[in-house]
């Protein structure tokens, strides 16, 4: 199994560009809630485990976090688009607004970016993307973990106001749960009206939102 480096951070470190921004998404493949960017600059000591956030339990997810944001040394943000701009947009332009706003949000403003996939459009800032990023940079895997994190948090507190829905579960992805409550229920505000299952279900039911 392969597992983060810093190689791809030092391809900019040695063009003397510093400090270097991870940038990662969550919530892209989701039917509600927004989607969410991480953007993260590392500095010393880097907590031992980050990787991709999807080959870590909840639990180790929420450790390393803590331990990112306890360090003084890096630097973490995130932004979000929430489901009314995904309609609006489509997901992946929603994904990069989520993403120049995780790194507006930066306290230190980066040099250069390493982002999972593909490059921002129209952003002025040398950037690569890296397909399967969160898998070789640990900036991105970094990106990915608070991407995650802050996206689940935010769908536990949705469970909270529309509990019928099991968020707290499948925090909006399309699961058996999920698409059965969608058929009961019908869409509720937070869904994405454009994506297929939910406009069926928004078509077909009288449910909250509608």
């Amino acid at each position: 199994m392969r597992h983060p480096t810093r190689r791809p951070e030092g391809l900019w470190h040695r063009q003397g560009l510093r400090p270097v921004a991870g940038v990662d998404e969550a919530g892209r493949g989701c039917l509600a809630g927004p989607v969410v960017a991480g953007a993260v600059i590392l500095g010393t000591r880097v907590p031992s485990g980050i990787d991709d956030s999807k080959r870590l339990s909840p639990a180790r997810r929420e450790e390393l976090l803590l331990a990112l944001e306890a360090s003084r040394s890096h630097h973490l943000a995130w932004g979000l688009a929430d489901p009314s701009e995904i309609d609006r947009l489509n997901i992946r332009q929603a994904s990069f607004l989520a993403m120049n706003r995780a790194i507006s949000h930066l306290p230190e403003p980066p040099a250069a970016l390493l982002v999972d996939g593909e490059p921002i459009p129209d952003l002025d800032l040398p950037q690569r993307g890296l397909i399967r990023g969160d898998q070789r940079s640990l900036s991105i895997a970094a990106a990915s973990i608070v991407a995650k994190v802050i996206r689940d948090h935010m769908m536990v507190e949705l469970a909270r106001r529309y509990p019928a829905y099991g968020f707290e579960h499948h925090k909006g992805y399309p699961t058996a749960e999920h698409l059965e409550a969608l058929r009961r229920l019908g869409p509720c505000p937070h869904h994405r009206r454009t994506y297929t299952p939910v406009r069926q279900a928004f078509l077909s039911s009288t449910g909250p939102g509608n």
